[in-house]
């Protein structure tokens, strides 16, 4: 990579992830509270921050909590769920498998653009509190209050996963 490359690509991510909420963690082996996954979502009550489907919860107002298995397969089980408006719920996520997945919580557009992001630079560095990245036979959590009615997804971004049809459905019904 030339000097101008390596400083435009340098300007880029600074620039992107000055808008995100956080501090950076690599894709790749998780560390964390939890062995085989990150940090658990929603640990990090200054920093919350509106997306279109919700916020961060407060660990401590879980209502219920949402068992996903993800699987080298491809797909997530379930790959839908439904849950109320202003339901706090702790997703609860299993890897079955033996390469690494996550769970990123978003829009359709939204997870398609992070999906082709991801593909150009596949050692990104993020983690959200609507992401989860989890090794082969750990668990992981993200804990999300959804406060806002309509259907979002889930999927895995990890190169290949989301283009092979690692996505879910959320029902968010209205109060």
């Amino acid at each position: 990579m030339t000097y101008t490359r390596r400083h435009t690509l340098a300007l880029w991510l600074a620039a992107t992830t000055a808008t995100l909420a956080g501090p950076a963690a690599a894709h790749g082996p998780s560390h964390g509270s939890a062995p085989g996954s990150r940090p658990a979502a929603g640990t990090r009550p200054a920093e919350v921050q509106q997306k279109a489907w919700g916020r961060a919860g407060d660990p401590q107002a879980v209502q219920r909590t949402i068992t996903i298995d993800m699987h080298d397969d491809m797909r997530f089980r379930p790959d839908r769920f439904e849950v109320r408006e202003g339901e706090t719920v702790r997703l609860r996520i299993r890897n079955r498998g033996r390469v690494l997945h996550e769970l990123v919580l978003g829009d359709e557009q939204e997870l398609a653009t992070h999906a082709e992001l991801m593909k150009r630079h596949p050692g990104m560095e993020h983690d959200e509190p609507y992401m989860a990245h989890v090794d082969p036979k750990r668990t992981g959590s993200i804990v999300w209050h959804f406060n806002r009615p309509g259907q979002f997804r889930f999927a895995c971004l990890i190169p290949g996963h989301y283009d092979a049809g690692m996505i879910g459905t959320v029902i968010v019904q209205p109060r």
